[in-house]
């Protein structure tokens, strides 16, 4: 009886023991089925990247799954932020390889090769859920370092290879709040806040020392930097690079009056994105110019239930950048506003990706374009998960929204820059 006790438990041994031998990655799937959340899967991506393990992003492949190498302390930290993982003998993941490199999948393989340098363009004191982008690192466990204009003027953005534009104004305008806010005490009191950093920095205007802090930006991306908007900060950083040369403000803004014919400056060759857009001159009016499609939503049978727009289909194996931009679970995400909901498709540069648009009413929700040696995505919209976001609202709890389409697009955005350098043929 021992002995076949023991010949029983040497067979279990060796069962589990050729299971570990051939178990030689782990798969994070990211389709819909499969994955129970979403986010905090690229929280166990780049926590991985951090620790030096190199990862394969499967572009196309059930989602835009993840696939890592097998280890006890992955499977741990899975379990532990509730990311749902399948472990893959070594026939299983060469089966899945195979079947992407074939000529006839409309799929890639891509090398995550390290964890990217996260800097939040965001005011001091700022709370993580006054921003979309903050809140989603803080939710999928993925660390950032908050800078703001000392940091950018000083020019510690060299520093980082990712850099997320908090919802801002770079024009000296205050965002436009001045016609509904201009007695709020928090309105009062973050102009007083941004004209003292400007004569703290050297600078008469806040306007002037605002543009001083988009050129940098500008700099930044030209080197080889990636940048990231949402919101206001994609329409006002470009409107304050076009405006370099001419002052745009009114009196409440910056002291004095604004130049006459100010429109016939506008110098749209010094954009990202945005072209032959005509600028809103009521400073009443909570509205930058043109560009933005916001006044269009709520019209009439445009409203939230039919409001979604659709990502585009590019090619894995030719188009990989817009193709790992656009990874997600569904083609098809629902919209949502902000200050800046989605830019007008005819102000749009030809050179300008457009990755996803709602077609209803000629907008693009979701861009990309390339800038000197770097590259930038503008997202508009304030919070993919609450529809028509308000100055006090509460903040969105993204535990009940794990498998977030919207807030997946951002943290593509994130993972971007950790894919290994090659010629590419976007």
């Amino acid at each position: 009886m021992n002995s076949k006790f023991k010949f029983f438990a040497l067979a279990i041994g060796m069962f589990f023991f050729s299971f570990q031998v051939t178990a030689s990655s782990i798969l994070l799937p990211m389709d819909d089925e499969g994955q129970q959340n979403h986010l905090k899967a690229y929280g166990i991506t780049y926590w991985a990247l951090a620790k030096s393990y190199k990862v394969n992003w499967l572009l196309n492949y059930r989602g835009g799954s993840f696939l890592l190498p097998d280890g006890d302390d992955i499977r741990k930290e899975c379990q532990i932020r509730g990311v749902s993982f399948e472990v893959l003998t070594d026939g299983a993941t060469a089966a899945i390889l195979e079947e992407i490199s074939s000529p006839s999948q409309n799929m890639e393989t891509v090398v995550l090769e390290k964890a990217p340098k996260i800097a939040v363009y965001t005011p001091k004191g700022k709370q993580p859920w006054d921003d979309a982008v903050t809140m989603v690192l803080t939710y999928a466990e993925i660390p950032y370092t908050e800078i703001y204009d000392e940091e950018v003027l000083s020019d510690q953005l060299v520093l980082y290879e990712w850099l997320h534009l908090h919802h801002e104004d770079f024009t000296g305008q205050y965002g436009k709040f001045f016609g509904n806010y201009r007695n709020a005490p928090w309105y009062i009191q973050q102009k007083l806040e941004a004209e003292a950093l400007a004569k703290k920095l050297g600078f008469n205007k806040v306007s002037e020392e605002k543009l001083a802090v988009a050129t940098k930006i500008r700099d930044y991306v030209i080197g080889g930097g990636f940048m990231f908007a949402m919101c206001s900060a994609t329409d006002s950083f470009d409107i304050a690079l076009s405006a370099s040369d001419t002052d745009i403000c009114e009196p409440m803004f910056d002291g004095d009056a604004s130049e006459p014919n100010y429109q016939a400056k506008i110098d749209y060759s010094n954009t990202f994105a945005f072209k032959d857009y005509i600028l809103e001159k009521q400073p009443m009016r909570y509205e930058f110019s043109d560009i933005d499609t916001t006044e269009e939503h709520g019209k009439g049978s445009f409203s939230m239930e039919v409001d979604y727009f659709t990502l585009m289909d590019f090619s894995a194996k030719w188009d990989p950048i817009p193709t790992m931009l656009c990874q997600n679970h569904t083609q098809i995400v629902k919209g949502f506003m902000g200050q800046t909901t989605a830019f007008a498709a005819d102000k749009i540069k030809s050179n300008v990706l457009l990755m996803g648009e709602c077609k209803i009413n000629g907008e693009a929700r979701y861009i990309h374009g390339t800038k000197g040696k770097g590259m930038f995505t503008y997202y508009g919209g304030h919070d993919p998960e609450d529809y028509q976001h308000r100055v006090g609202d509460a903040p969105t709890v993204l535990d009940l929204h794990p498998n977030s389409p919207g807030y997946r697009l951002i943290l593509n955005n994130v993972l971007f820059p950790a894919a290994r350098k090659k010629k590419l043929k976007t």
